[in-house]
């Protein structure tokens, strides 16, 4: 007899509204999500990028003042990044100012400055050279280099 009061206490538990709802109080049993979430990327070294890119779009617009209209598109760090030298990086960038008629030296400079303290972040999407997209972006390169 006291095994029937406490299976159907038990039951009644399992059985109330509340557990119904699920922990949280979610319908249909789910849990609530927690509002903090893992990241794969180490979050400083996001942080350093998303400052760097906020100074490139702040400098970019000081250099460009009056017409926007010449800005490059894009200043994309981690084709700076795969480059292999700083001459490479900074030919690149000349490359991109090369519509600015203001002094650029010193913002190429800390750019490049910058630049030293960061690393490529695996796992970006990567520009596509050609049209085949079974390439890995090194073999994409590899494909589409000039002979």
């Amino acid at each position: 007899m006291a095994a029937q009061r406490l299976g159907k206490r038990v039951l009644s538990k399992l059985q109330s509204p509340s557990r119904a709802r699920g922990p949280g109080g979610s319908p249909s049993g789910l849990q609530k999500r927690h509002a903090r979430v893992t990241v794969k990327y180490d979050r400083r070294e996001l942080q350093r990028r998303l400052d760097v890119e906020k100074w490139i779009d702040g400098r970019l617009e000081e250099l460009y003042r009056g017409r926007e209209s010449d800005m490059p598109d894009e200043v994309n760090i981690d084709e700076l990044l795969e480059l292999d030298s700083e001459d490479e990086r900074s030919r690149k960038i000349q490359g991109l100012l090369e519509s600015c008629t203001n002094p650029t030296e010193d913002f190429i400079q800390e750019l490049l400055a910058k630049l030293r303290g960061l690393h490529k972040q695996p796992g970006f999407p990567q520009a596509s050279h050609s049209d085949d997209p079974s390439l890995s972006p090194r073999q994409d390169r590899a494909h589409t280099a000039p002979p």
